[in-house]
């Protein structure tokens, strides 16, 4: 290489150094600084020049970098990636990458560094609200409160349309939280109604119902002709889509991981680009997700990045089970039921007896099951009166309300049969033999979600455990 290709190379990383939004510092096989960023000085308190030619053990020692990533790669001799607590008292996601010779000897660490203490201060003023709406007590706790579909008088219900509305406004990325079936979909929507983006697209993309191989065309679209079978206009992706709207990622603890650091990268820059072309779209938009599964322990077993979940997380929403909010029971069923007797024109009204079973379930399936169970009371009552002349509803194996056809026979042949090592495999066998029963009746992944009263997504990941599929006539 020479003197000039040189000079050019380290006047090019130079430049990356001082621009990029991330820390980056570059260190050799012994651990000296050879390269650092601007923002050294901001998120460490040392100046550049300060931290040049020193060593990341020292600095570790005085408490600089606390703890060093540079220092556990060269340790390790792998990427790591963990947290910091800086002298500034900033937190700080570090991550550290190395880099091997012919000889396969570790000359180089190369290391970012993100600042997230924004994140935290944003977090720590959403918990402050909800101790504050916590401890104000409600005037008019009777009240009931109605906001696009959602019909509710819990205090938990209230205290969470409170917070959507104080956070709204802003563009801070909202994390629905909940079991499956409370309705995270539902709050996701008045969240984008009480926003300033309500004329805008609502884009709702449910990211275990997509085939991974078809997930990066469907969220970042494609150029014209960039593979075979291409649309010849070319196709704009999901998130380009939610163009000045918001973007609803549901199930995204089921988001691919390649998928996960090319999202990241769009929630970073603001920019996404096309399959098959070089030219990046500014985009904006606002992200809400929701999942019904611990993210935090997906990301210390390695199925999910840390660094997306803080940008996931700025503000989570936590929607109580129906089973803490029996309040609410009674109006569900009174818009369910307007619901039914719009879509199947009729004027059915429940009487005593099912409307005392159905306030008093658990509802393990939350609004989801209540639906589902609703509407088979609903057909299965010849007149203008639902009646429920059986049991209460019983809980399958799944957790839900069990359809008819499925509470008792054949399916329990398969536990008679005693044949089993643990319980885990009895009930994996008891789940197949289910799904079975049920395929011979629906020919949807959507049927199949409401004859066992769970949802799509849930059905789609069970099917595919299982080997199974929906027969096609």
């Amino acid at each position: 290489m020479t003197q000039k290709t040189t000079s050019v190379a380290d006047a090019e990383l130079d430049l990356v150094l001082e621009k990029s939004r991330d820390n980056i510092m570059i260190t050799d096989g012994e651990g000296r600084i050879l390269k650092a960023g601007s923002k050294c000085a901001v998120i460490y308190g040392r100046e550049i020049d300060q931290m040049l030619g020193g060593s990341v053990y020292d600095l570790e020692r005085e408490g600089v970098l606390k703890p060093s990533v540079s220092a556990q790669v060269l340790k390790t001799r792998r990427a790591v990636q963990l947290m910091q607590t800086t002298e500034t008292g900033r937190t700080v996601m570090a991550e550290g990458f190395p880099l091997f010779d012919a000889q396969g000897a570790l000359y180089r660490v190369i290391s970012f560094s993100q600042d997230l203490t924004d994140l935290q201060l944003l977090q720590q003023e959403y918990e402050l609200l909800q101790q504050k709406l916590q401890q104000r007590s409600v005037a008019h706790d009777a009240e009931v409160i109605q906001a696009q579909e959602l019909t509710f008088k819990s205090a938990q219900l209230k205290e969470l349309y409170a917070l959507l509305q104080r956070v709204a406004p802003s563009d801070a990325n909202l994390l629905m939280l909940g079991e499956s079936g409370v309705g995270k979909t539902a709050f996701a929507q008045l969240a984008h109604h009480l926003s300033p983006r309500r004329e805008g697209p609502f884009i709702e993309v449910n990211c275990s119902a997509i085939p991974e191989n078809l997930f990066e065309s469907e969220m970042f679209g494609y150029a014209p002709g960039s593979f075979t079978g291409a649309s010849r206009q070319g196709k704009p992706g999901l998130i380009e889509q939610a163009h000045q709207g918001t973007l609803f990622l549901d199930e995204v603890g089921d988001l691919p991981l390649s998928m996960q650091v090319k999202l990241l990268k769009v929630l970073q820059d603001g920019k996404v680009t096309r399959i098959g072309s070089t030219e990046p779209r500014v985009l904006d938009f606002r992200l809400i997700s929701a999942t019904n599964q611990p993210l935090q322990q997906q990301v210390e077993a390695g199925h999910f990045r840390l660094d997306l979940y803080y940008r996931l997380n700025v503000v989570p929403v936590t929607i109580a089970p129906l089973r803490d909010r029996p309040e609410d029971i009674p109006l569900l069923l009174e818009r369910v039921l307007e619901r039914l007797n719009a879509r199947y024109q009729q004027h059915k009204v429940l009487d005593s007896r099912a409307r005392h079973q159905l306030i008093h379930y658990a509802w393990p399936g939350n609004v989801r099951e209540l639906e589902n169970v609703l509407e088979r009371f609903y057909v299965a009552s010849p007149g203008t009166v639902i009646h429920y002349e059986g049991p209460d509803p019983v809980p399958s194996v799944s957790g839900t309300a069990a359809a008819p056809s499925l509470a008792s026979g054949q399916p329990a042949s398969v536990l008679e049969s005693g044949d089993f090592s643990s319980l885990p495999e009895a009930l994996d066998a008891f789940e197949k033999q289910l799904l079975q029963q049920a395929l011979k009746r629906c020919s949807t992944t959507y049927e199949l979600a409401d004859y066992l009263g769970i949802s799509q997504p849930t059905v789609f990941r069970r099917l595919r455990k299982h080997g199974l599929q929906v027969r096609k006539d």
